[in-house]
C-alpha cells in the first residue's frame, strides 16, 4: 500500500465544478487538470493530465441529475486515480444519490444505496466525505471510512441571524418536521435554534405523492420553519406548508433543506405555496436562473474545504459540528 504524501490534489467531474473551484480557492490549491467527457454513445471518459502518484487525491462530484452519468464519471475517475498509483483517494460527494433506496420497502426491492457504496469501494475509493445522508444508517453500508457532515450548523447560523433570540419571543416560533421520518433531524435543529417542535403527520399513497393527515403540536399564529434533508418534487413540503396555514393556523412559513433536487413541478409548487422563503445548501448546483424568487442557496463549500484540511492532516472534524 502506498502511503499518501503531503501533496494534495483536487479533481472534479461535471456535476458541480463551481463548488469544486470554491473549495480549491479556500484551500489555496489549484484545481487538478483532468478531462471528463462522454463518447457519442454516452460512455464516460476520464483523462488525468498530471501525475497523482503518491498524492492525497480528493475527487469532488455530487451524484445529482443526471444521476447515473455523474455516478459513472466518479467511478471512472476513482479507477483512473487508482491505476495511476494515487496514495489515497477520497470521494467527496456533497449529495449522495440513491440514498432514498436504503432498505427493502416491499418484497423484491433492491437496496441501491448499499450497491452504490460497494461500487465506490470496489472502484478504489479509500474514504468518502458527504453531507446529510437521507438515512444515517447508510454510513454502515461502507466498509471504508466515511465522514458525514451536517448541514444544520449552516442553517442554525442563518436563522439565528434572521431571527435573533434577543429580538423574538421564543413562543412565537416553531420548527416543523414535514413527516415522522424527519423528526430526529428536526428535533436537533430545534434544540440548536431554541424553538419548539411540531410534526406534520402524513400518509403517502405512492411515490412523490403525499397526503397530509394532521399536525402534532401548536403552530397557531406562529412563524414555522419546515426542516428537511432534501426536496425533490416539493409535493410533501408544500402539502405540509399548506396544512400548517390551513389546518394549524400558522402566521407564516419558512423552509430549509440541505439538498435541492427540485425535479418536475418543484419550482411551480414552491412558487404557489405559502412558503415565504425556501433555503437550500449548494450541494446540488443551481441550473440557470432560479424561476422562483423565494429560493435562496447558502454556500457550504468552505465547510467541505475545512473537512478536507482535517482529513489530509489526520485531525478531528468535530469542530465542524
Amino acid at each position: 500500500m502506498i502511503a499518501y504524501g503531503e501533496n494534495v490534489q483536487i479533481f472534479c467531474g461535471n456535476s458541480n465544478r463551481e463548488f469544486a473551484e470554491t473549495i480549491c480557492r479556500e484551500l489555496h490549491v489549484p484545481m487538478g487538470n483532468a478531462v471528463v467527457k462522454h463518447f457519442s454513445d454516452g460512455e464516460a471518459s476520464v483523462t488525468l493530465e498530471e501525475t497523482v502518484r503518491g498524492a492525497d487525491v480528493f475527487l469532488i462530484q455530487s451524484t445529482c441529475k443526471p444521476v447515473n452519468d455523474h455516478l459513472m464519471e466518479l467511478l471512472v475517475m476513482i479507477d483512473a486515480c487508482r491505476r495511476a498509483s494515487a496514495g489515497r483517494i477520497t470521494a467527496v460527494i456533497p449529495y449522495f444519490g440513491y440514498a432514498r433506496q436504503d432498505r427493502k420497502a416491499k418484497s423484491r426491492d433492491p437496496i441501491s444505496a448499499k450497491l452504490v457504496a460497494n461500487m465506490l469501494t470496489v472502484a478504489g475509493a479509500d474514504r468518502v466525505l458527504t453531507m446529510d445522508l437521507h438515512a444515517a444508517q447508510i454510513q454502515g453500508f461502507f466498509d471504508i471510512p466515511l465522514d458525514h457532515l451536517l448541514g444544520s450548523p449552516t442553517f442554525v447560523d442563518y436563522f439565528t441571524k434572521k431571527f435573533p433570540e434577543d429580538k423574538r419571543n421564543p413562543d412565537d416560533f416553531v420548527v416543523v418536521s414535514p413527516d415522522v421520518g424527519s423528526v430526529g433531524r428536526a428535533r436537533n435543529f430545534a434544540a440548536k435554534v431554541h424553538m419548539n417542535l411540531a410534526i406534520v403527520d402524513k400518509r403517502r399513497p405512492k411515490a412523490n405523492i403525499s397526503e397530509v393527515m394532521n399536525i402534532i403540536g401548536d403552530v397557531k399564529d406562529k412563524t414555522c420553519i419546515l426542516y428537511d434533508d432534501m426536496v425533490d418534487t416539493a409535493g410533501s413540503l408544500c402539502n405540509a406548508a399548506n396544512a400548517l396555514v390551513e389546518i394549524g393556523g400558522a402566521k407564516e412559513v419558512y423552509a430549509c433543506a440541505t439538498h435541492g433536487v427540485l425535479s418536475g413541478p418543484a419550482y411551480e409548487r414552491l412558487e404557489e405555496s405559502p412558503i415565504k422563503e425556501m433555503v437550500f445548501l449548494n450541494t446540488i448546483p443551481q441550473l440557470g436562473n432560479t424561476p422562483s424568487g423565494k429560493i435562496k442557496f447558502l454556500d457550504v463549500a468552505p465547510v467541505f474545504a475545512r473537512a478536507i484540511e482535517h482529513i489530509h492532516g489526520a485531525t478531528s472534524i468535530a469542530d465542524l459540528f
